[in-house]
């Protein structure tokens, strides 16, 4: 493999010291609106610090050694928060420039502005900035570029923010990790990014794991792309049970060289999103970074899965991501 460098929060890391990467997982996210609830504003700074650290010495215990924290431009992205627990830790975090799907992101700003004559070269014109001299004033850069659709469709402003990944990826060979909702639209997200020029390998189809339809992943896996099995223990979208087979039938295709593994945990939230504490609590029974390891493993294993094709989902596939290196076909 071409061993290549990747920004973090941080500074910049070898491909080759990347090693068990979760790659889908958030520090903190705030919905688009979240500062307008002025009663809740949600856990303090130093709250959430103390959190993220908890987690990171959780995942570390399990031999991850990177992560990626895809939280859009507009879902309360914080890469501050995100260096200063990198920095107490010593644990790279990857970070992400992009806007999110349109019901649920910053659309109104965005699309006030396209129609004022501002189209996706305009945020392309961000996303390149972010990923090669900074976000604001941070001196952060990110590492990957975050999309997102909504069911079913993908609406002419998402088709817009497509259009922007792909422009700002063929000009910095950043790659591109995806939102999916309901597993639906991700063949859509990767034939649009493809006929933009983007190398299908360097696209993850996330939440991948929405849909049981071993066709529609192995489209998207024969046109080139990764998956993302990244919801694992969020059990109020999909069963652990329908993921977990819907993975070893793609093991047992021979496409573990297209899947990497995450749970896109949430592990603070700006304002208070979810009102029941009851719910808010029985959501986080297994909704945990640590939950792919401790349960799911063990269920993957009992099916058949061996400790090769394990390594290769938390290890070679994001690798081979940043490297920009087409994994090996699938027949």
């Amino acid at each position: 493999m071409a061993v290549t460098t990747i920004s973090t929060v941080t500074g910049t890391i070898r491909s080759d010291q990347l090693g068990r990467v979760l790659a889908h997982e958030h520090i903190m996210v705030g919905w688009a609106g979240w500062q307008s609830d002025t009663l809740r504003p949600g856990p303090s700074r130093a709250d959430i610090q103390a959190v993220a650290i908890d987690r990171i010495a959780e995942i570390r215990d399990h031999g991850v050694s990177t992560m990626i924290d895809p939280c859009p431009n507009d879902l309360g992205r914080d890469v501050e928060l995100m260096a200063e627990v990198s920095t107490r830790t010593g644990f790279p975090i990857i970070c992400a420039t992009g806007l999110y799907k349109e019901d649920q992101g910053g659309a109104p700003y965005w699309k006030f502005r396209a129609s004022m004559g501002a189209g996706p070269e305009s945020i392309a014109e961000l996303y390149i900035r972010e990923l090669t001299a900074g976000i604001a004033d941070t001196g952060v850069r990110a590492g990957i570029i975050k999309i997102a659709t909504g069911h079913g469709e993908v609406s002419g402003y998402e088709h817009m923010l497509l259009e922007a990944a792909a422009i700002a990826s063929n000009e910095t060979g950043a790659p591109i990790t995806s939102h999916t909702e309901g597993g639906t639209c991700g063949d859509e997200q990767q034939a649009f990014l493809v006929s933009k020029g983007v190398p299908a390998h360097k696209i993850i189809i996330g939440h991948s794991c929405g849909s049981a339809d071993f066709d529609y992943h192995m489209r998207i896996v024969r046109g080139g792309s990764y998956l993302g099995f990244d919801r694992f223990g969020l059990e109020m979208l999909q069963s652990d049970e329908t993921r977990v087979e819907s993975l070893l039938k793609l093991l047992r295709a021979g496409a573990e060289s297209r899947v990497l593994v995450s749970h896109d945990t949430v592990w603070c939230w700006r304002g208070e999103p979810i009102p029941n504490p009851e719910a808010f609590a029985a959501l986080l029974g297994t909704w945990t970074p640590t939950h792919f390891f401790e349960r799911i493993v063990p269920k993957l294993k009992a099916g058949g899965a061996t400790d090769a094709q394990i390594e290769r989902m938390l290890v070679d596939n994001p690798r081979r991501v940043f490297e920009g290196v087409a994994p090996p076909a699938v027949a």
